[in-house]
């Protein structure tokens, strides 16, 4: 069994109002998953992002989708 990340805990962590990398650390044999809904919903959010903030919000993303297993949507 995996946990699930959803894109409320990604985001926060971006952000800075959730601690994302302290809250991992201690899970660190946990097996991760991110939904493919989820990662449109994240990329929609980099897409829609000011040239600011779109190559920090790209790379986070990135970085948290390599660290899980996509959870396919069911058709």
């Amino acid at each position: 069994m995996a946990i699930i990340l959803d894109a409320g805990v990604i985001i926060g962590g971006e952000k800075g109002t959730f601690d994302l990398t302290h809250w991992l650390k201690p899970q660190a044999d946990e097996q991760f998953e991110i939904a493919s809904i989820t990662v449109a919903e994240l990329w929609h959010g980099v897409e829609r992002a000011t040239a600011a903030h779109k190559a920090n919000g790209s790379t986070f993303c990135a970085r948290s989708w390599n660290c899980c297993r996509l959870f396919p949507t069911p058709s």
